[in-house]
């Protein structure tokens, strides 16, 4: 059995998942030149390009509506938030409209939209970085909540989260 690290497990879910389906994009602050957060999303950006690994400000509500209206449009976007706690920023783009647009227009629309944010204590990010939120989110109807422990539940998990309902991806 080959081992992984816990990102390389969950970037090698994303890849397969992107070389898949050419509608699969990552959006998220510093994914592109830098990695992303703890490096997931690292060599993405030179295997896909631009147009499907997509650099954006640091504004969390901003990138969670392009999301929503990408996935409304047929694509699945992957966001990559730098920590569950700035998830609160879009709050109101993840639990009033990604989590409900379904139930609005009567099961009509897809939102096969993955938000995948780290979190928790214990990695010395301080008071503001260190929250564990999904249990919250567990509690909205309309979302799916994945939070792994192990590599191999990240990789399985990251790869079974293209339903058509909003998930959260606490990695």
């Amino acid at each position: 059995m080959r081992t992984l690290t816990y990102r390389d497990a969950l970037r090698e879910a994303i890849r397969e998942e992107m070389q898949r389906d050419e509608r699969v994009f990552i959006l998220g602050e510093d994914i592109a030149g830098y990695g992303g957060t703890y490096a997931v999303s690292k060599g993405l950006f030179e295997e896909f390009g631009e147009k499907r690994v997509r650099d954006t400000p640091l504004a969390e509500e901003v990138i969670t509506g392009a999301a929503i209206g990408a996935a409304l449009g047929g694509l699945r976007p992957i966001i990559e938030l730098m920590t569950i706690n700035f998830s609160m920023l879009a709050s109101d783009q993840i639990v009033n409209q990604a989590a409900k647009f379904r139930y609005m227009f009567g099961g009509q629309p897809e939102m096969p939209l993955v938000i995948r944010m780290p979190g928790g204590g214990g990695a010395q990010r301080g008071a503001q970085h260190s929250q564990s939120l999904e249990s919250w989110y567990a509690h909205i109807p309309g979302l799916k909540v994945v939070r792994h422990t192990l590599r191999r539940q990240g990789y399985a998990q990251s790869r079974s989260t293209r339903s058509r309902s909003s998930t959260l991806h606490r990695a």
